[in-house]
């Protein structure tokens, strides 16, 4: 088994870092960057920004967070919500995002995805799916932060992704999402199976049993966490030491 990524998840609203159940009820957590650091301090290995609004207006303050964090953090960034075009990608990219996550525009012009990976390398372009069960074995792909229904099957799109160029799948369930009762596990394996990319589990992380099972038997290349992390139930450290304990292979 390669060494698993351990990864802070963080989405924002505005200026602030929030937190929901199933993407709704979202409550204020506090400045985004003094979370970032604390993680980044105490070893996580990548940060992931979700600017959850994404509008227009909005936009300066994503940039700004990124900027402040890549003066602070010396880790891979990925940055998503609101990227539409090639130019959004590069906005986020030069102010201090190592890679881009995309759903919304991924799914509305899926030549994005290689437009993208073409310009700026697959490892840049992560493609964010939000899966939604529908019956077993079968999940359907929601954008604009888990409201909207695609009507497409989560894994012919995670397929097309793939094939048009995504490097990486950021993999999250609205139905486990803040629930801290675990990962959608049968979701993640189906897809982890399927994909020669790395596929990073979001959604559900309540405890470091549940870390431990979608890596072992969901086979996640990466595990995202927020509610462990944002409510003081684990820290990086504790997290990392517990890994070391039970086998799971890390990064130093």
């Amino acid at each position: 088994m390669h060494n698993i990524r351990l990864i802070a998840r963080l989405d924002v609203k505005g200026p602030n870092l929030v937190k929901g159940i199933q993407l709704e009820g979202l409550r204020k957590m506090g400045n985004p960057n003094k979370f970032a650091k604390k993680y980044y301090d105490e070893g996580i290995d990548e940060i992931i920004y979700m600017d959850i609004v994404a509008s227009l207006y909005e936009r300066d303050n994503i940039k700004e967070i990124v900027r402040r964090t890549s003066e602070d953090i010396f880790i891979p960034v990925t940055v998503g919500g609101g990227i539409r075009s090639i130019e959004d990608a590069r906005e986020i990219l030069r102010a201090g995002a190592d890679k881009v996550a995309i759903n919304t525009a991924a799914i509305k012009n899926p030549q994005l995805i290689s437009d993208v990976s073409k310009r700026f390398g697959s490892q840049c372009m992560v493609l964010s799916i939000e899966a939604k069960k529908k019956g077993e074995g079968q999940w359907e792909a929601y954008y604009d932060y888990g409201r909207e229904k695609t009507g497409i099957d989560v894994v012919e799109w995670a397929q097309k992704g793939y094939e048009l160029g995504a490097g990486e799948i950021l993999l999250t369930s609205i139905d486990m999402e803040g629930s801290a009762k675990g990962f959608d596990i049968d979701l993640v394996r189906t897809i982890s199976n399927m994909l020669p990319i790395p596929v990073i589990a979001s959604g559900g992380m309540g405890s470091i049993d549940d870390l431990e099972q979608v890596v072992q038997e969901g086979h996640a290349d990466a595990v995202a966490m927020a509610h462990v992390l944002h409510y003081g139930i684990h820290s990086v450290g504790e997290v990392k030491e517990e890994c070391l304990r039970r086998g799971i292979k890390i990064r130093a």
